[in-house]
């Protein structure tokens, strides 16, 4: 996920003193009167085109509601980071970020409880029990590789091993991209517990081109062959092979006779605490997880739906499906991630020397 944050409407000053003078200077705060949410989200459902789920569905709630969104993007973690920072003096409204960033933020006490209209349709392990949170878009972590330099994507971890990656494979940073953070989850897995991921992720150091703050970076890289291996996500990916068609999407395995593996790494969605445009804030988070949007989350975002009681049958689900399709799908114990993620990164960049 991109670190940066990047306003689509505005720029980062113009939004900030927008925002602050909406909550000083009259408009109402609290009761909806005032026509704008601005949101924080981390990256991947909006397309540089214009022509991505977000893209859509902002104009579409902006041209139903009068309501105008604000865009803020970043990284996963750079987003919580920034409502850590802005706890005095709230600007989001709403937050969009991956998991364990959804649980830091709720821990953290930036979320104020509110369950969506239709979150009783998303299953229980992809929302807070409480309220915090929930999944507006479902989705998958993965890998990719360059499609034109190699026949068939690499079957295991083993495999990225070889010398013939060195200098040509990266994923983005721990504790700082949602994504990057997922290849710690799944290599923990994989490999039976953190002793023995930090041990290989050691030994793949040596073909790591280096750190890495953004994972959207990666993907026009592997496309265009600079890098052969990425990590990444599945949504992400399979939205922009339509402009980077040299991608494929692969999911290693533990070993040269295991499954490929994977987990669940859902778009959450929160109401922030303060916020200064609440009222505004629930109708975006009722919208996003209303039937209309939820079925064009394959169909515009690439994405899977949310919600367990849409069943998308346009030929990007097909596609999606086809791409999981043998895949191992384990649930991770976000609350040990939650609690340790800090000790989890700490041992990463003692392993990597990062």
């Amino acid at each position: 996920m991109r670190s940066h944050l990047k306003p689509i409407a505005a720029t980062v000053g113009a939004l900030i003193l927008g925002v602050t003078a909406t909550a000083c200077g009259g408009a109402s705060t609290a009761d909806g009167k005032a026509k704008e949410v601005t949101v924080y989200s981390a990256d991947g459902l909006k397309s540089e085109k214009g022509d991505g789920f977000y893209d859509k569905v902002f104009k579409d709630f902006e041209r139903r509601t009068g309501i105008k969104v604000n865009y803020v993007e970043g990284g996963s973690g750079e987003v919580v980071q920034r409502l850590t920072r802005e706890k005095s003096n709230t600007k989001a409204d709403v937050v969009v970020t991956l998991p364990p960033f959804i649980q830091q933020a709720s821990g953290k006490g930036l979320l104020d409880p509110y369950k969506p209209r239709g979150s009783e349709r998303v299953a229980a392990g992809n929302k807070d029990a409480g309220g915090a949170w929930t999944a507006v878009v479902d989705n998958y972590f993965c890998f990719i590789y360059n499609s034109k330099e190699l026949k068939r994507p690499p079957k295991s971890w083993e495999d990225l091993l070889d010398g013939a990656f060195k200098g040509k494979l990266q994923y983005s940073t721990p504790g700082v991209a949602g994504d990057g953070t997922a290849v710690l989850v799944k290599a923990m897995h994989d490999f039976g517990g953190k002793d023995a991921a930090m041990a290989y992720l050691k030994k793949l150091q040596a073909n790591n081109v280096g750190p890495s703050s953004s994972t959207g970076q990666l993907a026009p890289k592997t496309d265009k062959g600079e890098l052969l291996v990425a990590n990444g996500d599945v949504q992400m990916n399979y939205a922009n092979m339509k402009t980077m068609p040299h991608q494929g999407i692969f999911f290693p395995a533990a070993g040269a006779a295991g499954k490929p593996t994977t987990f669940a790494l859902p778009y959450a969605a929160g109401l922030v605490k303060g916020a200064p445009h609440t009222a505004n804030g629930q109708k975006l988070l009722d919208y996003l997880l209303s039937e209309d949007v939820q079925r064009e989350v394959s169909a515009v975002g690439g994405g899977f739906a949310a919600r367990t009681d849409i069943k998308a049958t346009d030929e990007n689900a097909t596609a999606l499906a086809g791409i999981m399709k043998g895949v191992e799908v384990f649930q991770p114990d976000w609350a040990d991630l939650d609690k340790n993620l800090r000790s989890y990164v700490a041992d990463w960049k003692a392993a990597t020397g990062s």
